[in-house]
Order: C-alpha cells, then structure tokens, then sequence
C-alpha cells in the first residue's frame, strides 16, 4: 500500500458504482483513488469467469444491460463492445412456456382461442396496443374476462414466485406491489424495450478491468474496508489516522455503522450451477417458475453470451432465502418496506454527519438498481464532486 497522505479519494466496492466513480474520480478530476474491494475479485454481482467445463458463466445471476440513457450506453462503449443480445423469459406454468411479462402471446397460450381473441380485442380497444396495464387495473374493471385475466396471472405467474423471491405470506404482500405487474399489449416477448441491450462482446470481467486501468487508480481486494475506516464525531479515519479526502462508499451502509440501530433486512440467493452433457438445455436464457419448485427460475448461459460449444452446457439454479448477515452470504435484494425505508433513513441521517462521505449504489443507498441507472447515478455525482 502506498504511504495513505496520496490517496485524494477512497472508494469501497468495485461493483458498477464503486468502478464508475473511481473512473471518474481518476480520470476527469486526475484525484489519486484507492478502491477496497473485500471480495476477491472486481465487477461485484456482475462478475463472470470461465467454469471448469469451459462455459462463461455469470457467477452471481444473469446480467443483462439495457437502457435508454445514451450517455451511459456511450460510457460504457468506451471499455467493452457489445454482443446484441434481446433477453426473454418464459414461466413454466403447469409444464406449458408462457413468456412473461405477460403479453398477447401469453395471453393466447394460456386461454383457449375464442376467449383469448375476446380478451384482445377488449384490451386493445380500452388500453390501445403497446399499453402495459396493472392486473389492478384490469380487476377494476366491470368486464368478468378481464377479470379472470387478473386474476389468472395473480395466481400463476406473480403470488408463488413473489412468496418465494420475498418470503411472504400472500397477506404480507403489498396491494401496491401487486398493483405493478403487468399485462403488456404486444406480441414483442422481448423481456426489456430499451433502445440499447446487449451483453460486453468479452465479458463483464474484461469490462471492469478496462475501467479500472487507469494509472491514478489503485485497487486492493480482500480489503475489508469495515476494519480500515473508522467514522467518529465527524471526522473519517482511515487505517488509524484522520483522512480528510472524498470517500464513496456502495457497501452496506448498516454495517458501515457497526448495525447500531439494528440491521438492514435483504433477501440473499444461493445459486446452484449444474453442467449437463447436452448442447442446449432450455429453449430461452431464463425460464421462471411461478407455480411449483422451490427455486425461482432456470439460467442458461450459452443463450446470453452466445457461446457455442456442442454437448455440454451449464444453468444455474437461484433459492432466495433471508440474509443473516453472515460473511458467507451476499445481500441482494433491499427489502423495502416502511419500516425498513424509517430504519435505513436513520443511518444516512448518521451519514449526513459525515460531509465527506457519500453513499452510492444498491447496497448504500437500500434500493433496487439495475445497472444503467447506477451508472447513470454514479456519472451524476461525478459530475457534482468535480464541478
């Protein structure tokens, strides 16, 4: 480690936001950035490697960018070219694929054709094509098929697998929850409509390399940041002595207060990875299962980063559970709800106590992000600290 008086920037976690900001902080500011990752590799939930049998897997879930920010699809181009690649998912719904969201195409699999043909005419004529209307909305409705069109997609596309992803009694979900998902009127099963979509042309482990090569930019992994800062009356310290430069923290933000107003509640994954001596193994890269099994969907690889390898293929398996804060776990997904929003706002009312520290990301600011939106969030704080 070089003397800590050059470091002008700390940066915990290089996930997408810790890895952006340091880019940024480095490279258009010319600040001298020290990143502590304390896992043993970069890209954080994005990170992907070759498996043993050769297949390139996402090690923590499918990762699928896309967005409608031209300013972050030309960032991002910078350090990756991209494999044009359309994501869809299917539900597996009692053995029949239906694609999910829940479009026209789904609604004339699961109906038979006379009443599904009903069905759209009735919901084009109210809504119009390309609409993407609550179930809420279809269950306020006088019309008793579009009635029974919210009520089949509550039951068998969103109630278990919410039960499952959340650990929720159906009592225990909230109506507004229920009230965003959607009937899409379209024949596109594309899961995103963002104009930009794809996957790095390499990986996404190559992609944050690039990022993270710069010359003012010094990484350590399997640094526990929770055991180098120290925040007291104030003031930061860092490795036993004040440090007086800008940190950007995308860690737990409960954990970076020692849990003093209690934790933070998440939702974690265990991910089970099988190869199987096949070529292919599902028909598209996700199929979720919205009415039986105990893991919420199947990922196969090969569709998304358009690897081709004859006779052997590798998916993965994801069992949500609660997150214990245990070292062997990794938090994924916030748990918000009003009482977690109250307790979550007490430690970055902490924070504010810290002029110099700045939340950033999933994990800090205890919220859902897909990828753009944290770089796009992570580009707007850099240009806020540079001005």
């Amino acid at each position: 480690m070089k003397k800590r008086e050059m470091y002008e920037c700390l940066v915990v976690g290089c996930g997408m936001a810790g890895t952006v900001i340091a880019r940024e902080l480095a490279e258009r500011a010319g600040k001298k950035v020290l990143v502590l990752e304390m896992s043993d590799h970069i890209g954080g939930n994005a990170y992907d490697l070759l498996s043993e049998s050769g297949i390139l897997v996402h090690q923590f879930g499918p990762h699928i960018f896309h967005t409608d920010n031209k300013r972050v699809f030309d960032y991002l181009s910078r350090f990756t070219q991209w494999r044009n690649y359309s994501h869809e998912v299917v539900g597996n719904i009692h053995g029949k694929l239906i694609p999910i969201p829940f479009n026209l195409n789904s609604l004339h699999l699961a109906f038979e054709s006379s009443k599904a043909t009903r069905i759209e005419q009735k919901l084009i004529a109210i809504y119009g094509l390309a609409s993407k209307v609550p179930i809420l909305d279809l269950r306020r409705q006088p019309d008793t098929e579009l009635a029974d069109l919210a009520d089949f997609i509550y039951n068998n596309i969103f109630l278990y697998y919410t039960q499952k992803q959340w650990g929720l009694a159906p009592d225990e979900i909230d109506a507004l929850v229920t009230a965003r998902v959607p009937v899409v009127i379209s024949y596109d099963n594309r899961y995103f409509q963002d104009t930009y979509q794809g996957i790095p042309a390499q990986t996404y482990t190559s992609l944050f390399e690039h990022m993270l090569n710069h010359p003012n930019i010094e990484l350590q992994l399997n640094s526990d940041a929770r055991r180098l800062l120290r925040l007291e009356s104030g003031k930061v310290f860092f490795d036993g002595s004040p440090f007086n430069g800008t940190v950007i923290y995308s860690g737990p933000t409960d954990e970076l207060f020692d849990c003093r107003y209690g934790r933070l509640p998440y939702r974690t994954l265990d991910f089970v990875f099988e190869t199987h001596n096949i070529t292919s193994y599902q028909s598209t890269g996700t199929v979720n299962y919205p009415v039986d099994q105990e893991y919420t969907r199947i990922t196969e690889f090969k569709h998304l980063t358009g690897q081709a390898l004859d006779g052997r293929t590798t998916i993965v398996k994801e069992y949500p559970r609660a997150y214990t804060g245990a070292d062997s776990e990794t938090p994924y997904y916030p748990i918000q709800n009003p009482e977690n929003t109250t307790l979550y706002e007490r430690y970055r009312k902490l924070s504010d106590e810290f002029p110099q520290v700045h939340l950033l990301g999933r994990l800090a600011e205890y919220k859902y992000y897909n990828m753009d939106a944290i770089v796009k969030t992570a580009l707007e704080l850099a240009d806020t600290l540079i001005k």
